[in-house]
């Protein structure tokens, strides 16, 4: 299996070099042919887990195979070399160019090929990321049979999809299993996923950790900062939130316990940095490169998009760490660290190959040389470090672990392909494009607030599909359900697929299956919905900011849509609306803030993001006013303990 891996590895190193002359097509074909029987391989049948929400497979335990998951893997590896076969039994004979010649009148034998494939898909996705996904999925292609029978009148009938065209569109087509997703798993994720395996193989994932202790080393609030600023940088190695939870609980969670931080609130720090991962440039996540892909721009563009919103994610981080440093009384902890500018001299280094990423992007190399130019430094700079210096054989198993990492990812992109065929093939996401719309009309005609009851209903929707499936799925079905909705109205495509991206991503710490907060409780020994309500109030700012994207013009200066100046100045009011959400959720301004206040910073952040000139200055009003009557309120105040919020926890637990 780590053979079979490293394999794959190579071949898409090799591929950004020398594409296959057959076209994109076949080496997709190729590539599931190569995931999914791994995937059977890897992930045992009877493997079940509290939480499978996952995007990457780090998080599932590995067992060895049996002699079912030995067959599957057989029909899975045969099953997807069928269209590339020059012996299929079919009417048409066999070769690529046969079958493809095949697809408005499959023959049988393609239905059933077709049939089985989609269905080891689904089991792909069932072991890896649990039932939900496949439940999507088989709904989706239940609709698309059985449709055709449900009332005329119905919202979302449609004349119905017979089996044949369903295998042809998910099969034989340039869409469903061989989409856009599963070409973004294929080419961009795997090498950023084997770029990461690389970095941590280097020893960059200690570096960054080291690094962040040295930085922060005498205040009580430095435990927290170095909680987000180690969880930013190792989001470069994993791009995963939850291995970045993981890795970063392990080794920072003695010393937030040291400090005095409550075992929830310490564990909601670690999932709320850990999922900044997908967040931050310059690897995001998988939906990011799926971006791209949809509204064909440089991969650039989409880090330039991000870096604002991301900014704005780790402020109300860090405004939180400082509010609950307070609130706790937390305490300066002495770490045993190298001088800040003795280890940035020492292995400084790592960042070197970040750097080239961007470098290469902004000369107009493309993504997936960069990347892999990128890894060619890391191996080279590797060797300055004896310890760990990349030898072949561990550069062997980086290649490996990195395709390891992706095989979850593959599977997700494959079904939601799937998912997103039948959506547009019956309709489907033009009738709940209008059900959107035509439910906030009727609360209001006037456009503005057609749009704000969009944006809400939109945001419940991906927040919704969120709690379900991962990421990369979330955001491909709801782009094909909400982007419609919101473009119609007149918002940018750019603005829109930021909108799902963050909302899809911040559906990971939306309780009651945030997945990074269940791994962070496992850490500190926390309860789990306490956890997740501690990482629900540190992330609370960022589920703000999207909207700013969509309601308004200005919002697209936050994306870097308009002028480096419209950037600036929309970023300073974000700031501080991102401020204004910190005391409504930590209870703290100048000193402890009463509910007065807090109750005049809700509509204050909320008019500040509008970035209007005119809800700016109401919005700053409020906040000033809020800021004096914190002044006032604060002597006659009896303590410091702020006011407690729904999912708070006592002020000592865990500090013992």
């Amino acid at each position: 299996m780590t053979v079979g891996c490293f394999l794959i590895g190579l071949f898409a190193l090799y591929q950004v070099f020398f594409p296959l002359a057959q076209g994109n097509q076949v080496s997709l074909i190729l590539f599931l042919a190569a995931v999914l029987p791994l995937t059977m391989l890897c992930y045992r049948s009877g493997v079940r887990l509290r939480h499978r929400k996952v995007d990457t497979p780090s998080e599932a335990p590995r067992q060895s195979p049996t002699p079912f998951d030995w067959l599957l893997a057989a029909v899975a590896l045969v099953a997807c070399l069928y269209p590339v076969l020059p012996f299929q039994i079919g009417d048409g004979g066999g070769g690529f160019n046969e079958f493809l010649s095949r697809q408005s009148t499959p023959a049988v034998v393609d239905v059933v090929v077709g049939t089985i494939v989609v269905l080891l898909v689904l089991e792909a996705c069932r072991r890896t990321t649990g039932a939900a996904l496949p439940i999507v999925c088989l709904l989706a292609l239940g609709y698309a049979y059985y449709g055709g029978y449900l009332p005329q009148g119905a919202a979302i009938a449609h004349a119905g999809v017979d089996w044949v065209q369903i295998v042809s569109a998910s099969f034989m087509q340039s869409t469903g299993l061989y989409g856009v997703p599963l070409d973004v798993a294929a080419t961009y994720i795997v090498l950023f996923t084997i770029y990461g395996a690389v970095l941590e193989a280097s020893g960059a994932s200690k570096f960054f950790i080291d690094l962040s202790f040295s930085a922060f080393r005498s205040s009580r609030a430095a435990p927290g900062r170095t909680v987000t600023l180690a969880g930013f940088l190792m989001g470069s190695v994993s791009g995963s939130g939850t291995a970045t939870t993981v890795s970063l609980g392990s080794v920072t969670w003695p010393v937030l316990r040291r400090a005095g931080y409550p075992s929830e609130n310490a564990g909601g720090m670690l999932a709320a940095a850990g999922i900044g991962a997908i967040l931050s440039p310059p690897t995001l996540g998988a939906a990011a490169f799926i971006i791209a892909e949809y509204l064909g721009v440089p991969y650039l563009t989409v880090l330039v998009w991000a870096v604002v919103p991301t900014i704005l994610y780790y402020l109300g981080i860090l405004l939180a760490v400082e509010i609950d440093a307070r609130r706790y009384g937390t305490r300066e902890v002495d770490v045993d660290a190298q001088s800040f500018w003795r280890l940035l001299g020492r292995f400084g280094y790592h960042l070197i190959s970040l750097v080239m990423i961007v470098v290469f992007l902004a000369m107009d190399v493309s993504a997936m040389r960069a990347v892999v130019y990128a890894i060619a430094v890391q191996i080279v700079l590797s060797y300055l470090d004896r310890e760990h210096r990349l030898t072949p054989l561990k550069l062997y198993r980086a290649l490996a672990t990195g395709v390891r990492g992706v095989l979850s990812v593959a599977a997700v992109c494959a079904a939601a392909g799937v998912v997103a065929a039948m959506i547009t093939r019956t309709g489907l996401g033009l009738q709940l494009n209008s059900i959107l719309v035509n439910t906030a009309r009727f609360i209001s005609e006037n456009p503005t607030v057609v749009l704000i009851f969009t944006a809400i209903f939109a945001a419940l929707a991906v927040s919704v599909l969120g709690l379900a499936v991962p990421v990369t799925a979330s955001f491909v079905i709801s782009w094909v359900i909400v982007g419609p909705a919101l473009q119609d109205l007149g918002v940018a495509a750019p603005a829109v697929a930021m909108f799902v991206f963050y909302f899809a991503v911040l559906s990971e710490v939306t309780p009651p299956t945030a997945l990074a907060s269940v791994a962070a409780s496992a850490i500190t020994g926390g309860r789990v919905i306490p956890t997740m309500m501690q990482t629900w109030k540190y992330t609370l700012p960022a589920f703000l900011v999207p909207f700013a994207f969509v309601l308004t013009d200005n919002g697209q200066g936050l994306l870097g849509l308009r002028s480096f100046l419209d950037m600036v100045w929309t970023g300073a009011v974000g700031a501080l609306a991102v401020a204004a959400l910190a005391v409504v959720t930590g209870g703290w301004m100048i000193r402890r803030a009463g509910w007065p206040e807090r109750v005049l910073c809700i509509p204050a952040s909320a008019l500040l993001l509008y970035l209007s000139p005119v809800t700016i200055a109401v919005g700053a009003g409020l906040l000033a006013v809020a800021a004096a009557v914190n002044v006032v309120m604060a002597r006659r105040r009896p303590s410091e303990s702020p006011d407690p919020l729904p999912g708070d926890i006592p002020d000592t637990a865990g500090t013992s």
